[in-house]
């Protein structure tokens, strides 16, 4: 477990592009056979319809993104004042719920398939290192289109297990296609989601293997925080091995760390195995 593996940013980013296109196939084909979008999902406050219209919200805002949209109106759909990402995306994801509601829900699926394809039709052939202006991320800010394709990927896999979850259905979600989004979106989402108030003082430094790669280092020092991939050899105070789906799964909160160290999917080492502890409480959660 644990082994560096080199990555081609260009091939890693047409993986995440196949991934996201055959998890939209699967998403779609979920919402359109659950019967009751009433019905509770995995999240405790939303319904399965509910899921269903934030992932509606999440496609429309990185299509518009990624096509440069000049009928967006961000003004009237971002939350107002400047605060940090993790409330601005808490804002966004109560609004995002009443984007769809009624009975245009019964057409969640019809949504997804459109703007998913018009996101993937309009960004192919382009560079992984394009810029997308990503505006709820804050003003003026900006995104690789490989960190947007790998965000989009994994709130399709992670909202499909919501929903799946609410209405008793399989949802796996491969060892391949989590390592995709823990390359893509992992290194540049990790430090902006950073608790200023959790990591004042601290100072560690971790070496974060996910099993079959990647592998990350992740250093917090003076409340920020890097993330490199393929980082030079260094001394590193605690060493974090996951599987990659149960890494995926414990960050976004769908499964309990306990329960991850149980099955022995996550483990601590290193000079300060319980740095790991620490290391857990330093990101905000929307």
């Amino acid at each position: 477990m644990g082994s560096t593996v080199k990555f081609d940013p260009v091939s890693e980013h047409e993986k995440t592009r196949a991934a996201l296109a055959a998890t939209m196939e699967r998403l779609v084909r979920l919402l359109r056979d659950v019967g009751d979008l009433d019905t509770a999902s995995g999240i405790p406050v939303w319904s399965v319809g509910d899921v269903g219209a934030h992932l509606a919200a999440v496609y429309l805002a990185y299509c518009a993104a990624a096509t440069d949209d000049k009928a967006m109106d961000w003004d009237r759909i971002l939350p107002p004042g400047d605060g940090t990402l993790a409330a601005r995306i808490a804002a966004m994801n109560a609004m995002s719920i009443r984007l769809v509601v009624g009975a245009d829900r019964a057409r969640l699926g019809d949504f997804v398939t459109e703007r998913g394809e018009t996101f993937l039709r309009s960004t192919a052939g382009l560079p992984p290192d394009t810029p997308v202006v990503v505006p709820w991320f804050g003003k003026d800010s900006t995104l690789t289109l490989a960190t947007v394709t790998g965000l989009m990927l994994s709130e399709s896999l992670v909202h499909g297990l919501d929903i799946a979850r609410g209405a008793g259905r399989p949802w796996p979600i491969a060892p391949d296609e989590a390592r995709l989004v823990i390359g893509q979106m992992m290194p540049t989402l990790m430090p902006l989601m950073l608790d200023a108030t959790q990591a004042r003082g601290a100072s560690l430094a971790v070496d974060l293997s996910i099993k079959g790669g990647p592998r990350l280092a992740v250093v917090v020092a003076d409340e920020t925080m890097t993330v490199t991939r393929d980082a030079p050899h260094r001394r590193y105070d605690c060493r974090i091995m996951a599987t990659p789906s149960a890494f995926l799964l414990v960050s976004f909160g769908r499964t309990p760390i306990w329960k991850a160290i149980v099955r022995g999917q996550v483990r601590a080492g290193g000079r300060k195995p319980w740095l790991a502890a620490r290391f857990g409480q330093l990101s905000a959660s929307p």
